[in-house]
């Protein structure tokens, strides 16, 4: 009784500071979780992130500059459901501080250069629009100058309904920006974060040269509860889950957030030691290939100018 009387009640900042895992329902100190880079210590489970602190901890410390962050969406289809698409920016804007869901920019990873996009899902759910497009177009334009990597970090629910038609051009316009990429024979990573879903899951994101997930990313186009109408049947336990996707060959490799810098150093490395193994061999081949015309020109050289006999004529001379 008396214990309650004197107790001091807790400041909205001090019940701010704790978290509960989703998962596990654990309750947490908050900078316990942030220590593990907000994954949850008790379970593993990978909390959504910001942008700026995915690229905190993917690429070399103070390495990343910013692209394109004056580009900004507009509304040429004067969209309005619940709200106008005018206003849902401008709640978007003042929540994240930022204009698009797509931070785009160039780093180092490991010492190498590379473009990397990185989509926030607090902005508007992540969804890809005609800026977002632009961006990751923009990015891959200049990874192909460079002749270095690409990187997309997704988290989205798709393509935004607010644009339409404009929002799923971008599907096609960023997958062939990824083919010129490839043709210039240069790596993209594509790294699939919960969730990545819709238009995003169905183009660039599982176009990559190498796909990662988080654990327990939610990954897929329709949602469960759509596909499961349509089918008529129970999804097995874990459907669209990373581990699942893994398990089907649908994705290259699960890691861990606090292993992801590692593993693309170690990838961009073996990246840039297969291309110049390639070019050597290449260069080989060209003085092997330059070697035998050489010979071949001697040899029919020495035979135009060799006076040939027939023997009959020589034992008659």
């Amino acid at each position: 009784m008396f214990g309650n009387l004197f107790r001091k009640e807790e400041t909205k900042e001090e019940q701010n500071q704790w978290i509960k895992c989703p998962k596990c329902t654990s309750l947490m100190y908050y900078k316990e979780v942030e220590a593990k880079q907000n994954v949850c210590p008790k379970c593993n489970h990978h909390f959504r992130i910001s942008a700026e602190k995915r690229i905190a901890s993917i690429v070399d410390e103070g390495s990343f500059v910013e692209m394109d962050d004056n580009l900004a969406p507009v509304d040429p289809l004067k969209f309005s459901d619940k709200k106008s698409y005018k206003k849902r920016l401008e709640e978007a804007k003042a929540k994240t501080g930022k204009t698009s869901s797509v931070m785009s920019g160039s780093c180092t990873i490991g010492g190498e250069p590379v473009e990397i996009a990185v989509f926030d899902f607090s902005f508007m759910g992540g969804s890809l629009g005609s800026v977002e497009g632009e961006k990751i177009v923009r990015g891959i334009t200049r990874a192909i100058e460079k002749e270095c990597g690409y990187i997309i970090v997704s988290a989205s629910g798709g393509a935004r309904m607010q644009e339409s038609t404009y929002a799923l051009l971008q599907m096609s316009k960023t997958s062939a920006a990824l083919n010129r990429l490839h043709q210039k024979g240069l790596p993209f990573i594509s790294i699939l974060t919960d969730p990545t879903m819709g238009g995003v899951s169905a183009s660039f994101a599982m176009l990559g040269d190498i796909i990662m997930a988080e654990p327990g990313a939610l990954i897929g186009f329709a949602g469960q509860r759509v596909i499961k109408q349509t089918v008529g049947v129970d999804l097995p336990e874990g459907f669209q889950r990373s581990e699942f996707l893994l398990e089907h060959g649908l994705i290259d490799m699960i890691v861990d957030r606090g292993d992801m810098h590692q593993t693309l150093a170690d990838l961009f490395k073996l990246f840039k030691k297969e291309k110049v193994e390639v070019i050597e061999e290449e260069h080989i081949e060209e003085e092997i290939n330059d070697t035998e015309v050489s010979e071949v020109e001697d040899v029919a050289e020495e035979a135009l100018t060799e006076e040939h006999i027939p023997e009959e004529e020589a034992e008659k001379v």
